[in-house]
């Protein structure tokens, strides 16, 4: 039975993990010491779970617990511990504890599992430290690359690489980190990051897509120079082009509505931030994200015109990064429909919606039949220190994510 009580004990001493003297939410940045602190945690739930826990080159933690017969092809579950700066404390964490507590369920009703079961942390789901985002989940299915772990660094400089090695991880390695064996199914739990169900007042979502980003980190090279003798005709000010690109991606982003694309400007850098000296080098970090494959390709063809327009104009050169430029998913109505008649047999309300956030989830889809359950968090706030969740919506959710698991583990299943 999925206890409330341990669920909410959990959750509170994961509140309490989080970088000290960073202010205001949950400091749990990929492989900091308090992202490594977490992580330690959940292994010991795994642990007394039942789980057999083992880790990968990349330091994702896969939990295992033998089926009866062990050489089927496993049922997957889990979810991230990582959070962004100043984050929330459910944004990855109800999944991963869902996942555990749905073991700890089974184990304590003495229930035999056909297939094999797996509860995966994901590590550095968020892209917050290093520009990328899932990057566990792309180590597991064999496309994060060795030339990755070197190119991706934070803002002080340390390639991934070098992080990795530092938490006695093997990324020299990282090839040996993919998932081989064959999936049964895989689900993921999560908070909604948005106000769909709140606003309809429907407790559960059943995710029938998600939206992919495509991330640019561009370098504008401008001139640095006195900001009192430097005429405005002879500026060559990063910043003012930088401004001039974000509007850009705005209006490139509002260009569809239907599928929708969210374009956002979420790092701007300038140098060298003096008061009296006009930016020259300038970088931002542009995401931009759809369901759709064709709208969200159409956007970023149209906001890389729009840089080349506005670097000419301003005759400051520049070069673009690709970071990552990922595909949407779009679930089977096989799994969307199994999970909906879950909720009609347990008597729980739910709707069908689209994730416009990426999750561990999208890199499963194309793997193995994929399912994803959505709850409300208050005013759809997430990636922030208020972000909070009811306690009965994450027992509820988490009573969905066993009967699947339940279901999806007898051999005679199929989707």
């Amino acid at each position: 039975m999925i206890s409330p009580e341990r669920l909410t004990a959990q959750l509170a001493h994961l509140n309490k993990i989080s970088a000290p003297d960073m202010g205001p939410g949950i400091h749990r940045l990929a492989f900091t010491d308090s992202d490594w602190q977490a992580r330690g945690y959940l292994m010991q739930l795994m642990e007394d779970a039942g789980l057999t826990v083992q880790e990968d080159a990349f330091g994702n933690v896969i939990g295992h617990r033998t089926g009866a017969d062990d050489s089927l092809p496993a049922v997957m579950l889990g979810s991230h511990a990582d959070s962004v700066p100043s984050g929330g404390n459910y944004d990855g964490i109800v999944g991963i504890l869902a996942a555990i507590e749905t073991i700890r369920s089974l184990q304590q009703d003495c229930f035999k599992n056909e297939h094999p079961l797996e509860v995966v942390l994901f590590m550095c789901e968020e892209s917050s430290r290093f520009g990328a985002a899932t990057l566990g989940s792309r180590a597991m299915r064999g496309t994060l690359t060795p030339d990755e772990l070197h190119r991706f660094t934070d803002k002080d400089g340390h390639s991934l690489y070098e992080i990795l090695q530092s938490r006695s991880l093997r990324p020299e390695d990282i090839a040996s980190a993919k998932y081989a064996k064959p999936l049964k199914a895989f689900f993921e739990v999560h908070i909604e990051q948005g106000r769909v169900l709140e606003h309809s007042r429907i407790p559960l979502g059943i995710v029938t897509g998600i939206a992919a980003p495509t991330r640019l980190r561009v370098h504008l090279h401008g001139s640095a120079d006195h900001s009192g003798a430097t005429p405005m005709a002879l500026r060559h000010d990063g910043s003012c082009a930088a401004a001039e690109i974000i509007l850009a991606v705005e209006h490139a982003a509002t260009l569809h509505s239907d599928p929708p694309v969210v374009g956002t400007v979420g790092i701007l850098r300038v140098h060298p931030c003096a008061m009296n000296v006009i930016p020259g080098e300038t970088e931002l970090g542009i995401d931009i994200r759809s369901i759709s494959s064709a709208a969200k390709a159409e956007t970023v063809r149209i906001v890389y015109a729009s840089i080349r327009a506005i670097c000419q104009k301003r005759s400051i050169p520049y070069d673009i990064e690709e970071i990552s430029n990922e595909t949407p998913v779009i679930m089977k109505p096989a799994v969307t429909d199994f999970l909906a008649g879950l909720c009609h047999t347990q008597g729980k309300n739910f709707i069908k919606l689209p994730s416009g956030a990426g999750h561990d989830a999208m890199h499963w889809a194309d793997y193995a039949p994929t399912g994803m359950l959505f709850i409300p968090c208050r005013d759809g706030i997430s990636h922030n220190p208020a972000e909070s969740a009811e306690r009965n919506d994450i027992v509820s959710v988490t009573e969905i994510l066993e009967q699947a698991v339940r279901t999806a583990t007898k051999q005679s299943f199929e989707f």
